[in-house]
């Protein structure tokens, strides 16, 4: 048995996955652990490669291998390695085979990323920090703590959105950063490093109040999509109990409101004579 440190990211798996292919290592004969685990058994070999030539591995496979790496419980690496090995050795199919009681955790892991970035998309809240006196661009800076590695994944879609800022976005794991020209990103910090609030998180919660409907609340529903774990770092999650206890009382209010007068149908030729037509039929 060969023990194998973790990887730090995809890129760092790919050419150690590349070398244990060629050197013909199965995945039963590796023992994937955690960095501070690694020495208690086997220490890593040193593999040597075959003469093969290396072989050609799906793009969908990569593409999957590349979401799945940023998965936070280390689990993956023994399950994409071995999922590699079968696709190179007789089972090219394998990705079409949703129930396969290898692939279909990994595809779970995959969501799971997805999901991620799609609350670090929504959930990210800047804050000005100052703005640069050379260029008069405003910097930003947000804290965010994500459930798996996911910042260069998510980090394409602030590049985007958030052009026209200098921004940082810091979390525990790494930080991503936009000064008007390139992204680059540095080690994660702690969350004393973040911002305090400032005047945009008062836009905030009056932007959350204007579009609050008490008469459509599912508190369920709502703590689905926005889980209270997100709250502490949402500055209009401090108005969401007030709204949500004072529903009831403004919906009743919304119901005894006298409703608006009756407008009176526009003057229109045409609407007249789509009315004449209809009376003679």
């Amino acid at each position: 048995m060969n023990s194998i440190s973790y990887p730090k990211s995809f890129e760092a798996w790919r050419p150690l996955a590349r070398k244990l292919l060629l050197a013909e290592v199965r995945p039963q004969e590796l023992l994937w652990q955690a960095p501070d685990q690694v020495g208690l058994f086997v220490e890593e070999s040193d593999f040597k490669p075959s003469n093969k030539a290396a072989p050609k591995i799906p793009k969908a496979f990569l593409d999957l291998a590349r979401t799945v790496s940023c998965h936070r419980s280390g689990d993956q690496w023994a399950l994409l390695y071995s999922l590699l090995w079968r696709l190179t050795h007789g089972e090219r199919h394998l990705l079409a085979i949703s129930t396969d009681p290898e692939l279909h955790p990994v595809r779970s892991m995959a969501k799971s990323i997805g999901r991620d970035i799609h609350k670090m998309h929504a959930f990210v809240r800047f804050r000005k920090v100052g703005e640069d006196p050379e260029t008069k661009r405003e910097q930003f800076v947000a804290w965010f703590e994500p459930d798996h590695r996911i910042v260069r994944l998510a980090s394409p879609f602030f590049r985007k959105r958030f052009a026209s800022m200098d921004w940082s976005i810091l979390t525990p794991d790494e930080c991503v950063h936009w000064d008007g020209e390139k992204v680059y990103f540095s080690e994660g910090v702690d969350k004393s490093k973040a911002a305090g609030s400032d005047a945009f998180d008062d836009l905030w919660r009056t932007y959350y109040r204007s579009i609050f409907n008490p008469a459509r609340l599912k508190v369920k529903a709502m703590q689905s999509e926005m889980p209270k774990k997100y709250w502490k770092n949402l500055p209009e999650a401090e108005v969401i109990r007030e709204l949500i206890t004072s529903s009831s009382d403004t919906t009743k209010e919304m119901l005894e409101a006298p409703s608006s007068p009756e407008k009176p149908v526009p003057k229109n030729d045409y609407l007249k004579k789509l009315q004449s037509l209809d009376e003679k039929a």
